[in-house]
């Protein structure tokens, strides 16, 4: 009996019940003090434990991103203008709930990559999906679909994606192709979902590296509409945590 109950369970896709049954039968001293409601609740909830695992896990990998981060590792001892309460308010996810955006800048080397990576691993582990992309990356993408007719269907993937982390904002010139593709991407996320930009030029520059006065307009009064702003300062931190102090050189 109890072996067909664990296939029957495996075979429904309840694996989560499945291992806590195998649990609660190679353990019989643990669990037979308890009524069945009480068992049967260890069980569902164990399934429910392992689907939220699983689908964390499933966002984390579809989310590709540059770095391996997560928030209790963000490092507070570098003076760069970032303070533990800002990190703390935007771990609680309700910024990207209410479709809000989050511009981060700062001078290369200054964490800004680890910092959307770890708030993007903890957007997963709240059950958001996320994508990280460089912005080279994403406006080659767009014009790969162009020519393979997946132009649309692309777009309106990127338009569900509930934190758009879109890296090294502003690197590059932007031709007119890649600024009417910005104004496509920003303009189906306004106000539905959000959008983590990370660039070392600060905000105020940014309408000049768009480089068209309308496009600049359109996209950046959807961009920087309700937006949180970090602005990251100081020295590089791949610098100073590089440097060998005298000692480590001799040793």
């Amino acid at each position: 009996m109890s072996t067909h109950t664990l296939s029957a369970l495996r075979q429904l896709k309840l694996p989560g019940m499945a291992h806590a049954l195998q649990s609660q039968l190679e353990q019989v001293g643990t669990y037979e003090g308890l009524a069945f409601t009480e068992r049967l609740a260890l069980l569902v909830e164990q399934e429910r434990l392992s689907r939220e695992q699983h689908k964390q896990e499933r966002l984390i990998r579809q989310a590709r991103f540059k770095l391996t981060a997560c928030v209790p590792d963000i490092d507070y001892q570098h003076p760069r203008n970032l303070k533990p309460a800002q990190i703390a308010r935007l771990a609680q996810s309700d910024w990207i709930n209410r479709g809000q955006n989050l511009l981060v800048t700062g001078p290369c080397g200054s964490g800004k990559t680890y910092l959307a990576c770890a708030l993007g691993h903890n957007a997963c582990l709240h059950g958001y999906s996320v994508r990280y992309y460089r912005l080279s990356r994403l406006l080659l993408e767009l014009t790969q679909a162009k020519a393979d007719g997946s132009y649309h269907k692309q777009l309106k993937q990127l338009a569900k994606i509930q934190l758009l982390i879109i890296d090294d904002w502003g690197l590059e010139p932007l031709t007119l192709a890649h600024r009417n593709d910005l104004m496509e991407i920003m303009d189906d996320r306004h106000g539905q979902t959000s959008t983590l930009v990370l660039s070392q030029l600060p905000t105020d520059q940014w309408y000049t590296s768009i480089g068209d006065n309308t496009l600049a307009d359109a996209i950046l009064d959807r961009l920087m509409h309700n937006a949180h702003r970090l602005p990251l300062k100081g020295e590089s931190m791949r610098k100073v945590l590089g440097q060998l102090t005298e000692d480590e050189h001799l040793g």
